[in-house]
């Protein structure tokens, strides 16, 4: 099985670092012509130069803050001039860690507006050039929280179950069109992000963090973190024609770790 994206064009969220970068990269090797979107454009510049392009793709990217709107909007409208979109990577980096008790209302309010509201913003932008050829992908990179809330990750778990109700509410309106929306849930990943959370787990439990690094792994079945690679690998199945007929579901990459079906 050979996955084919040659005919497609792909704008992939927070691609400049971790699990999004990844999945820019797999896209690109699969021959789709990437759009990266991210906040920092020298990291961007960066990121777009080490984008593999095996026939001749020309990438590019847009430069957006999920904190503003109207530059997400801007975005998307430069992006929509050059290009029609078949892919979209719905990816940003979670929030804060903390229990759901302390949390402000601010914090909700902030995470919802980086997570659902620019997510609809960036469907609503990109879903009518898929619904004229009956034909797209939209991937929500999530957590495994939807399946199971996290210690310590209040503000987050209510967020993302809140974007896995509306990917599936999405599903469901959209697919007569032919667009499929899925949900990747990472598990432990090789990221910056879970060096913070162990750093912070070492910190909380006065232990060292090669220690809160144990501790994490033994709850996982396989025993060690994810790559951010592995998470782009199911990115691209369910992008390609060969998951066409999945729609509406989330997909745990953890290592076994969510302990329900």
């Amino acid at each position: 099985m050979k996955i084919d994206l040659s005919s497609k064009v792909a704008v992939v969220c927070g691609s400049t670092r971790g699990i999004g970068h990844a999945i820019a990269m797999q896209l690109a090797s699969c021959g789709a012509r990437v759009v990266l979107l991210a906040r920092n454009e020298a990291d961007l510049k960066q990121a777009v130069s080490q984008l593999p392009a095996p026939l001749h793709q020309e990438h590019f990217y847009a430069l957006a803050d999920f904190n503003d709107t109207d530059s997400l909007r801007v975005a998307t409208e430069a992006i929509n001039l050059k290009t029609k979109v078949d892919i979209l990577i719905n990816n940003t980096g979670g929030p804060p860690a903390g229990l759901a008790i302390d949390a402000t209302t601010d914090q909700f309010l902030q995470a919802f507006h980086q997570h659902l509201i620019c997510n609809q913003i960036l469907v609503q932008a990109f879903v009518p050039a898929m619904k004229q050829k009956k034909w797209g992908r939209i991937i929500n990179v999530i957590s495994t929280s939807v399946k199971i809330p996290l210690r310590n990750l209040g503000v987050s778990n209510t967020i993302r179950g809140a974007v896995a109700s509306w990917s599936k509410t999405l599903a469901n309106e959209l697919g007569q069109y032919g667009i499929t929306v899925n949900n990747i849930l990472p598990g432990a990943t090789h990221t910056e992000r879970l060096q913070t959370i162990i750093r912070n787990n070492a910190t909380k439990k006065n232990i060292s963090e090669e220690d809160a690094r144990q501790e994490m792994m033994q709850e996982i079945p396989l025993g060690r973190f994810a790559e951010p690679q592995e998470h782009a690998y199911v990115a691209a199945f369910l992008a390609s024609e060969y998951a066409a007929y999945i729609n509406g579901v989330n997909v745990p990459v953890d290592g076994g770790r969510t302990g329900c079906l």
